[in-house]
């Protein structure tokens, strides 16, 4: 069964280092992109996504706000929350909600955690 992540930053070059930095880590992982809230919930009623990576500041719903709806759409859903704003509020927020943390810039060793441990959920889910 493929892996779909949904990228959602407002940034185009940041959403291009973030599938960089995933397709290093799993190069057969399928990746989607949305500028922002309202298009990554249009996305996700269209497509299956398996795990999220949400950038906190955008325009709109700031990437907590969404990933909040998206833990309703989908409880079991690895989220990420990726951001440069590193302050212990916002990482406690996430991690209320189920969500990891991140630091931007996105690398491949700041994401490799949360991508295997995504993985190890996911593999999980699909043998049950």
């Amino acid at each position: 069964m493929p892996v779909t992540v949904l990228i959602v930053d407002d940034s185009k070059l940041a959403r291009i280092v973030a599938a960089k930095a995933v397709a290093q880590l799993q190069p057969e992982w399928k990746k989607v992109e949305a500028p922002g809230s309202v298009e990554a919930l249009e996305l996700i009623e269209r497509e299956t996504v398996d795990l999220a990576l949400i950038d906190f500041n955008m325009a709109g719903k700031n990437g907590l706000e969404l990933a909040s709806e998206l833990r309703v759409l989908r409880p079991e859903m690895p989220i990420a929350i990726v951001t440069a704003n590193i302050q212990d509020e916002i990482i406690a927020r996430a991690r209320q909600i189920g969500a990891a943390f991140v630091a931007k810039p996105v690398t491949v060793e700041g994401l490799e955690g949360f991508i295997s441990g995504a993985a190890l959920r996911l593999r999980g889910k699909s043998t049950l």
